[in-house]
């Protein structure tokens, strides 16, 4: 349950009509949902998926580092 741990990023895109949530120290990991809670409820299993397939191809996987360090 680590991947809990991660810094997350929610925000409204009027391009895409959703929230979108982003998780800056795992590249590409983001999903998006009609509502704020949709949004979190797929980045959490995003992120799980995203630990999951580096484990398997042997990627480092970041430690969360527990606040914004891209601001």
């Amino acid at each position: 349950m680590n991947y809990i741990k991660y810094e997350m990023v929610v925000y409204w895109s009027e391009d895409d009509d959703a929230y979108i949530a982003e998780v800056p120290e795992l590249p590409g990991c983001m999903a998006d949902g009609r509502t704020y809670e949709e949004a979190i409820k797929n980045i959490l299993t995003v992120i799980k998926e995203w630990i999951e397939t580096a484990m398997e191809l042997g990627w480092e996987i970041p430690k969360p580092r527990g606040r914004l360090i891209y601001a």
